[in-house]
């Protein structure tokens, strides 16, 4: 598989706090990656550093083996970077339809008009909400929600989500709903990087995981052997098991 996405000594700094500190990474095209530690070790600000939601202070960010760490995020966007959000931001003066039509947009092939709505209502029954494009967002719950913010995320067609704690705050039987929608992502051929605190679904979900600690990348490797690294069991599996 080739290279999608190559980050190289990614360092972002706040003032006199280093969030993230020399991480680097490789991730194929179509590989399924957990980016796993503790609150506070760095992984929603790499996940802002690849989106371009932040600027890094030094570093790069290479898709396809092209430097985007300059791009804006909208630019990003059209590269084929999508992305969910730690708390769902969903634009609630729109409809759920809407929502998703403002976002094919500004994809990698811009959609508008009757094509932007077919599509809408194609990822809406996708993800499991079909024929609820004319709902408003307050109508909907927070499992709803949740799959209309990853309705949003995939309807651009992107080579590489980026999905931050997307599972967190469900059900059992909405995180198993949660897994089957994103493993119906799987097999559609994206690349998919998610930060998760879930044990179950990154057992289940991501052969690959990468730890980080304090900003820095401490483990690397196939999920079973990273998630049994003395390291990673003595700083941070017993916090992920609990969280």
């Amino acid at each position: 598989m080739s290279v999608l996405l190559e980050v190289k000594n990614l360092k972002k700094q706040f003032g006199g706090l280093v969030a993230v500190n020399g991480v680097d990474m490789r991730i194929a095209e179509g590989e399924v990656i957990g980016l796993l530690g503790p609150n506070g070790s760095g992984k929603t600000t790499v996940m802002n550093l690849i989106s371009g939601a932040l600027t890094a202070t030094s570093g790069e960010v290479l898709l396809r083996g092209r430097p985007v760490q300059a791009m804006a995020a909208h630019l990003r966007a059209r590269e084929g970077i999508s992305r969910t959000f730690q708390l769902v931001r969903l634009a609630p003066s729109l409809s759920a339809g809407d929502n998703i039509i403002l976002t094919l947009a500004f994809g990698r092939k811009p959609i508008w008009g009757r094509a932007a709505r077919e599509r809408a209502e194609q990822v809406l029954a996708s993800v499991g909400l079909a024929g609820q494009g004319g709902a408003t967002v307050q109508s909907l719950n927070y499992i709803d929600q949740k799959r209309l913010e990853l309705a949003r995320a995939i309807a651009p067609f992107p080579d590489l989500l980026l999905l931050d704690e997307w599972l967190a705050g469900l059900n059992p039987t909405e995180l198993r709903t949660g897994i089957e929608l994103i493993r119906s992502l799987e097999r559609t051929g994206v690349t998919i990087l998610l930060v998760e605190h879930i044990m179950e679904a990154v057992r289940e979900l991501c052969p690959r995981a990468i730890v980080m600690s304090a900003g820095a990348v401490i483990a690397d490797g196939p999920t079973a052997e990273v998630l049994a690294d003395p390291q990673v069991v003595a700083a941070y599996l017993g916090d992920f098991e609990h969280a």
